[in-house]
């Protein structure tokens, strides 16, 4: 028994052993497992610690900001560029220019905010809160109910039924678009700057969405306009206002001097001398007084030539049901509830802008060059050489499907009439959550003749939106014409529809009165499209611009599937300079009293650096407003110079050459 215990103790001892080993190996795994568990790094892991590191830098840097004296930016941006020139507020202050005539700004689409009275349950707790401007913020947080709350009825063009949106009022409504997106802040600063404040100072705010006629209808502000310039005048010794619209602002601001001294009750009844008496001049800039093709391609296809290049870079992102979302859809459905976007639809037709084998601008090379500035009519003594010696471009054709299509001559294509062509809703279209456009009642017989014409020019783009609009147009053509007025005393040019548009009425009874047009040159500036029919589309636009097609040598005006010209990048300068250059110039039938115009037109320099912010030499369509030699010119105006204390016309393109070639009865 001795001998079975002593035999058994050393299993037991083993046994033992075993299980303290298991026991120690299990720890040990477990304590691998937990170093290994610490060590093991995320997506999640580095995408926070990157937002986290972000936070932190942007957090220390706008702290930096805070903490440092006013004057340090300037300091740091005078040590590596130099002396700084003053502002010109500041330069004609120690001129001894004062404060004299009160002003009036006209912010144009877009620039002017918009806030929430009354909507739907979706918008709880945004009453008056900004849905247009300012930060945006409700754009990220609730997309499909800002874009239902921002658009239109489809049928009147006004408020939808339980939505109530209204321009903001005062200065604020339109001095920055986005913090930080200076529009009109600046001007104010430098006329504050010698002496101008709220009282000598108003923005005709008004609802840019909606037709030029019904924001009196509906909020009565060609009313409010009306009687804030009164109450200016009166509270101002007599002193007679300038006006300064930018640019729908333009159209808008033309539609209102016809307005205010039309009889009630369509127009104001302030009387055939209301203009006379109360304007002292009109300073328009970046105005589309002959509207832009980009109104086109927004319209054709809710596209422009940024757009288009964002979609050859991501080709389905802005066309895919993205997180819910199939964007250009989305935009295409609510811009085109917005009526004031057809009153930038080119006017004229093809005596303005062209047709298959011509255009005014044809001659025009998109080869870098020196403009050389002059007072007077440059244009008319511009030698070759800054002027292509290329092939002529056909501008004319604002869409042409195809490259071949937009380079043959018209002899050698085929074009079959769409006007005729049978329409039906034949479209699969059962994912397109009740987005979907006019489009859908098109079908692909409709969308096939589209194509099949082949080539448009500004006579056939109304008709081609006619086409593929309806229900759009027919609201547009209540408000707008686009067309050249044959006879200027036929009472039909009564009507509200032709205010808008300068070749369709006349100027008021004002020979003392002033009109500028004043924009930027230098930059190319969308003027033609080609586009290609994008296949099977059934919940998608047909359309697209062709950013594969290019023209051939880096200086070519084509580029991405676009044609460029001179403007401001958004207004090329046949409309933004016909009217003053041509149209208006002496006493014509559209200003019969003679009233005196100016062109000044402003060379675009792009800032030297990023200290420069978006520069004070910019000649780009917003940016200009910042620019010194345009507000030193409106500071002189409205502190009591006339267009020659300017010197005149200053002159960089070949406007006046171009508007030559325009053959219209003056």
């Amino acid at each position: 028994m001795l001998r079975r215990r002593k035999g058994l103790e050393p299993e037991k001892t083993s046994e033992g052993d075993s299980k303290d080993r298991r026991e120690d190996e299990r720890k040990t795994e477990k304590g691998k497992l937990k170093v290994e568990s610490a060590k093991k790094w995320s997506c999640v892991d580095s995408c926070c610690w990157f937002i986290g590191f972000i936070c932190s830098i942007w957090w220390f840097l706008l702290f930096l900001f805070n903490a440092m004296p006013a004057s340090f930016p300037q300091y740091v941006t005078e040590a590596i560029t130099g002396p700084l020139p003053d502002p010109p507020g500041v330069k004609l202050r120690k001129e001894g220019l004062t404060v004299n005539h009160p002003v009036v700004f006209v912010p144009g689409i877009v620039t002017g905010g918009l806030e929430l009275w009354e909507g739907h349950q979706c918008a709880d707790g945004l009453f008056r809160k900004r849905l247009w401007g300012g930060t945006f913020g409700e754009l990220y947080k609730r997309p499909l109910c800002w874009v239902e709350h921002m658009s239109l009825d489809n049928e009147t063009g006004l408020d939808p039924p339980g939505i109530r949106i209204r321009p903001v009022s005062g200065l604020v409504a339109a001095d920055y678009f986005a913090p930080g997106y200076f529009v009109w802040a600046v001007l104010i600063a430098n006329l504050a700057r010698i002496g101008y404040e709220e009282k000598t100072m108003y923005m005709a705010a008004y609802d840019w969405r909606i037709s030029f006629q019904n924001t009196e209808v509906r909020d009565q502000s060609l009313s409010r306009i009306k009687s804030n310039i009164e109450l200016m005048v009166t509270t101002n010794g007599g002193k007679k206002v300038v006006v300064i619209p930018h640019s729908m602002g333009v159209l808008y601001f033309l539609h209102f001097m016809k307005w205010v001294e039309a009889p009630a009750p369509m127009g104001g009844g302030g009387g055939p001398d209301w203009c006379a008496k109360h304007i002292k001049a009109v300073m328009n800039i970046g105005g589309p007084f002959l509207g832009v093709p980009k109104a086109v391609s927004a319209l054709f296809s809710a596209e422009a030539k940024d757009i288009a290049v964002a979609r050859g870079i991501a080709p389905s992102f802005l066309d895919s049901d993205v997180f819910g979302l199939q964007t250009l859809q989305h935009v295409m459905r609510m811009t085109r509830t917005w009526d004031s976007t057809m009153s930038m639809i080119p006017k004229g037709g093809d005596t303005v802008w062209g047709g298959l084998d011509w255009s005014p601008e044809a001659e025009y090379s998109c080869s870098p060059k020196k403009h050389m500035s002059n007072e007077t009519k440059t244009a008319d003594k511009t030698d070759k050489g800054s002027l292509g010696l290329k092939n002529a471009l056909n501008f004319g054709r604002i869409i042409s499907f195809g490259k071949d299509v937009a380079e043959a001559h018209s002899s050698r294509i085929e074009r079959l009439d769409f006007r005729g062509a049978v329409k039906g809703k034949n479209f699969v279209n059962t994912t397109c959550r009740d987005i979907w456009t006019e489009y859908d009642d098109m079908g692909i017989g409709g969308v096939k003749a589209v194509v099949d014409y082949k080539s448009y020019t500004a006579d056939s783009i109304l008709d081609l939106l006619h086409f593929v609009a309806p229900k759009m147009m027919s609201r547009g053509d209540a408000h707008f014409s686009y067309g050249i007025a044959d006879n200027l005393d036929d009472p039909k040019y009564k009507h509200y529809k032709y205010w808008s548009n300068p070749l369709e009425t006349k100027l008021p009874n004002a020979p003392d009165m002033e009109i500028y047009s004043m924009y930027g040159v230098g930059i190319p500036t969308e003027r033609a499209y080609i586009y290609k029919l994008i296949p099977g589309a059934e919940c998608y636009i047909p359309f697209r611009i062709d950013t594969s097609a290019e023209g051939s040598g880096k200086d070519s005006c084509l580029k991405g599937g676009v044609f460029s010209v001179d403007g401001d990048e958004t207004v090329p300068v046949l409309s933004a300079g016909f009217m003053c250059a041509k149209g208006w110039r002496g006493k014509t039938r559209f200003n019969p009293s003679g009233i005196q115009t100016y062109i000044r037109e402003y060379d675009h320099a792009p800032p030297a650096n990023l200290l420069e912010g978006r520069g004070t030499q910019s000649g780009a369509h917003v940016d200009i407003m910042g620019n010194f030699a345009l507000l030193e010119d409106i500071i002189r105006v409205a502190a009591g110079a006339i267009g020659k204390d300017l010197g005149g016309d200053r002159v960089y393109s070949d406007i006046f050459k171009w508007s030559e070639k325009i053959k219209l009865k003056l």
